[in-house]
């Protein structure tokens, strides 16, 4: 368990707070591209990290993200007019460019250099494959963007999905360290009978308690969770995660697949979930990750984007008689998607749940460790202490996936040695892990 005091210290990332000052070192993923569709659209509403600000295209088609206050008399600058390079507030005509230099103030005499004396908030981005990001750092010069595979590789927004989660960052993040629940909430319903002999699933559901070893990397944590497979052999699942909020679970064969995920903070008790994924042939925009949901449009609320119409509020439409059942997909929790039974379990536990009241088994370790891990890497920044990956960006090619290996193997000399294989040429080796012991 975790104190009171770490499990504020972990979960709050508002401006001032030592987690947000930690996410601010890092490029973040802000908007879907498709969100902004063309230059001089309506601006859009955009909740990061506690502050309420606005993304918009300009006439040239570069991206800005502002304060939503005006800076003469706050008011929002939402309702204002997208033209020519910048954004008039309506109220008296003031204009921001995406910088946030006022560039024209037409209420104030001509012979005035009031508007030179003004500037608003405002944050850089850049956009690419889909994307768009922002730096909310302090740096005079933004640190690179990370060399995700997936986001490197994709080609449009179709392989990018977002979904609005009303909890805290963290215990979304938790669910995807927890390897183990997928054989009991994501496949209660399975059996090892159901699957061939010697596949991963065989594997996974002949076995569903697993043994962890956890590793500390250079760029946040590695964790191998083994079963028995054959008397000489174990089936190991590698999920990675990544500063500052970044996870990689398995979903198929070590190395095959490029798929992250992210749990990008809104506030406190809001977060936008992204998942990119290269799919080959994928033709469509339908978020991958939602088949058997229901999108629902988004609106223009601080919380309108990217939701669907199953909730804590409907009890996300579970189907009882399914899972009495207990049969195909969905059947042990009676919520057929799979993301949508993750929301019922990590948004019941309350908006920020307090961690002080839970018991931890031998099954977090993983969970345990990246706690102890953000919170020192928080710790070290206010020393001055650059956190993991942040100068680095080469150490975001990483993958994730399943393995059957000799019981006398080293399953993270396994993995680097297959890194190796799909790694450019000019990556630099990567430093040794750190073995280590949960408390």
């Amino acid at each position: 368990m975790l104190s009171v005091q770490d499990n504020e210290y972990l979960s709050r990332i508002g401006p001032g707070t030592a987690m947000g000052n930690l996410m601010r070192q890092y490029w973040l993923p802000a908007i879907r591209s498709d969100e902004l569709p063309a230059p001089d659209c309506p601006p859009l509403r955009v909740k990061l990290l506690g502050e309420e600000l606005l993304g918009y295209r300009t006439t040239s088609g570069a991206v800005g993200l502002i304060q939503n206050a005006c800076p003469h008399r706050g008011a929002s600058l939402f309702f204002g007019r997208n033209e020519e390079e910048g954004l008039r507030c309506v109220y008296h005509g003031w204009k921001f460019d995406v910088s946030g230099a006022c560039v024209d103030m037409p209420s104030e005499p001509a012979e005035s250099n009031f508007k030179t004396k003004v500037h608003a908030k405002a944050y850089p981005t850049h956009e690419r494959n889909g994307i768009i990001w922002a730096y909310m750092g302090p740096r005079e010069v933004a640190p690179p963007l990370p060399d995700i595979e997936a986001w490197l590789a994709c080609e449009g927004p179709h392989q990018i999905s977002v979904l609005h989660r009303p909890c805290n960052w963290m215990q979304g993040w938790e669910g995807e360290m927890d390897t183990v629940h997928a054989a009991f909430l994501h496949g209660g319903q399975n059996n090892s009978t159901d699957y061939e002999p010697g596949s991963f699933n065989y594997y996974q559901y002949k076995e569903r308690a697993a043994k962890f070893s956890t590793l500390e990397t250079e760029y946040g944590l590695a964790n191998g969770a083994f079963r028995p497979a054959e008397a000489d052999s174990y089936y190991w699942r590698v999920t990675q995660i990544l500063f500052p909020f970044y996870n990689m679970i398995p979903t198929g064969t070590l190395g095959e697949g490029l798929r992250i995920g992210a749990y990008v903070p809104m506030d406190d008790d809001h977060t936008l979930h992204w998942e990119i994924q290269v799919v080959p042939g994928v033709t469509n925009d339908r978020p991958f990750f939602l088949n058997g949901a229901h999108p629902i449009p988004n609106d223009t609320g601080w919380f309108g984007r990217f939701n669907v119409e199953e909730t804590l509020e409907n009890d996300y439409l579970i189907d009882r008689e399914l899972q009495r059942v207990n049969r195909g997909p969905g059947g042990y929790t009676g919520i057929v998607n799979g993301r949508l039974q993750d929301c019922a379990v990590t948004e019941t536990m309350g908006t920020i749940y307090d961690r002080s009241h839970e018991h931890l088994g031998t099954t977090d370790q993983f969970i345990i460790r990246a706690r102890r891990r953000m919170i020192m890497a928080a710790r070290a920044l206010e020393m001055g202490v650059t956190p993991p990956g942040v100068d680095q960006p080469w150490v975001y090619r990483q993958r994730s996936g399943e393995m059957v290996l000799p019981r006398n193997a080293d399953w993270w000399s396994t993995y680097e040695q297959r890194r190796a294989t799909w790694l450019p040429q000019d990556v630099p080796a990567p430093l040794p892990a750190v073995e280590g012991r949960s408390r």
